[in-house]
């Protein structure tokens, strides 16, 4: 037997709770001057409780090929990769708007 998922009763083959969670977040992305003049990509506007956040910052890691973390919520990226980040998450059904 399949698992079934909480939310929605569907099996989880085919759950779409995921999709939707995606699709009603709106996310921003901005890049912050640091020490040494570092700059810092910040996503902001994921919900951690909907969404696998580390799951997501390591896709948005490898992709950028950076470094990153987690802090307060807000995915931190080093380097500037507004244009990446913005292209990888529409891809994955996000609303997205840069900053």
């Amino acid at each position: 037997m399949s698992d079934i998922c909480e939310v929605c009763g569907l099996p989880k083959e085919i759950c779409v709770c995921e999709d939707i969670a995606r699709e009603q977040q709106k996310i921003s992305i901005a890049v912050d001057k640091r020490r040494y003049g570092k700059m810092m990509t910040i996503v902001d506007g994921i919900d951690p409780h909907e969404l696998d956040i580390n799951g997501l910052i390591t896709q948005l890691k490898s992709k950028c090929a950076c470094g990153g973390t987690i802090k307060e919520g807000k995915i931190e990226l080093q380097g500037d990769h507004r244009t990446k980040v913005k292209e990888t998450l529409e891809k994955m059904g996000f609303t997205v708007e840069l900053i």
